[in-house]
């Protein structure tokens, strides 16, 4: 029934009075209890899987950038950044993609088996941080954007002690902000970091390679050259050939350029090791983790990696959506098997890259492996943190205030 027009402005007086505690509506006197506030939430504070605004996994959302006060462990941010690709646009929405694909993810009910935690409810504060305001016109600025974004975020103080340094996972986007990104980790860490890439492109291509008389020291960034580039500016350690500290590509496929293996030379120059995607046909899974592990098993287990998964490492069956697809990939639970095998690496930073939704079939199956890549990603890092500290017993609710005691 409808109340009449006083009763509901009765009830508002009062509301605005038992809110805000005195007649002129002073916002800055709430007299609500923390009893009755965390009733409240109690009561309406929970959302199911296919309710709430869009954030990764019902992760609080803040705008990170515009709000320097709120301080994490690991945030999840968006590129939605497209402009530097070379065949099918569309990976600006990938961001947006992923987040409702991770829609079924919620701390209520995101305990991980295999790895013995719920990266939700850890020691870590999990923000969604939003995306950063990329310029669609100009991929200069855009770099400049993503590197300053990205060193911002990478440089604030974290919430607890398990974590020295914030970890940034990147929902992409094209390829491309691994640029950005090393560029900013670099100077976090003060060291070349480097790379574990999934992907069925090199995208270590020398940008001459592309064939064009209107070539530009703009149009050398791009999600094809970007790992060149990174080698050439020192971003990557030791990038010479036959180097102790190699970066690693898994999961290749891709065609060469011209006649010959010239553009493996150039990797290899760049001190990469390649594990090609059939190879998991004559080693299994077991062998591919046990070729990347041994690849980073010269350094230190705490010597910083990069992560780096294109979602066109999978193959077209499982996932469509991506603007440059190559037959001949790996399973979704291939690469989840792999991701889970590698742990044990330190990784510091992390992308999800390549998700173009307008490609992808009505079930999302691209979009909703790349959310899974981003929890097991979390699920590792969480797990890291807590064992690096010789941690058995650290458990929190994310977003919670006070965990700097651990």
């Amino acid at each position: 029934m409808k109340l009449p027009l006083v009763s509901t402005l009765a009830a508002a007086a009062y509301l605005g009075h038992r809110v805000y505690g005195c007649a002129d509506h002073d916002h800055n006197k709430p007299d609500f209890t923390p009893e009755e506030l965390a009733e409240l939430e109690r009561k309406w504070g929970f959302e199911w899987s296919f309710s709430g605004i869009g954030s990764f996994a019902h992760l609080r959302y803040v705008k990170c950038l515009t709000t320097p006060s709120e301080l994490f462990d690991i945030a999840i941010i968006g590129a939605p950044f497209d402009t530097a690709t070379s065949y099918r646009p569309g990976a600006r929405f990938g961001p947006r993609a992923i987040r409702q694909a991770s829609s079924r993810q919620t701390s209520f009910r995101a305990y991980n088996p295999r790895a013995g935690i719920n990266p939700y409810q850890d020691w870590a504060t999990i923000l969604d941080c939003g995306d950063i305001p990329i310029t669609p016109i100009d991929n200069a600025i855009a770099l400049s954007q993503m590197t300053a974004a990205f060193t911002e975020l990478g440089s604030r103080p974290t919430v607890s002690k398990l974590a020295p340094k914030p970890r940034l996972i990147t929902l992409g986007g094209d390829h491309s902000l691994a640029l950005p990104a090393l560029r900013a980790l670099n100077a976090i860490h003060n060291r070349p970091i480097r790379v574990l890439h999934f992907d069925a492109h090199l995208d270590t291509w020398h940008p001459a390679k592309y064939p064009t008389a209107w070539s530009s020291p703009q149009s050398n960034f791009n999600h094809g050259s970007m790992f060149w580039l990174a080698a050439a500016e020192g971003l990557l350690p030791n990038s010479s050939t036959g180097g102790n500290n190699p970066s690693v590509h898994a999961g290749l496929r891709t065609r060469l350029s011209g006649t010959d293996e010239s553009d493996n030379l150039d990797d290899t120059s760049q001190n990469w090791l390649r594990i090609p995607a059939d190879e998991i046909d004559d080693v299994g899974v077991s062998g591919i983790i046990s070729s990347i592990l041994d690849a980073f098993s010269s350094s230190s287990p705490e010597d910083p990696v990069y992560l780096s998964v294109d979602i066109d490492v999978l193959d077209p069956a499982f996932a469509p959506g991506t603007g440059t697809p190559e037959p001949g990939g790996w399973t979704t639970r291939e690469l989840i098997r792999i991701l889970r095998g590698i742990e044990s690496l330190n990784i510091v930073g992390a992308d999800v890259v390549e998700v173009a939704p307008a490609y992808q079939g009505r079930g999302e199956e691209t979009a909703l492996a790349a959310a899974q890549v981003v929890y097991e990603i979390l699920s590792s890092m969480v797990k890291k943190g807590r064992e690096g500290m010789g941690r058995t017993e650290t458990k929190g609710r994310v977003g919670e205030e006070g965990k700097d005691e651990l």
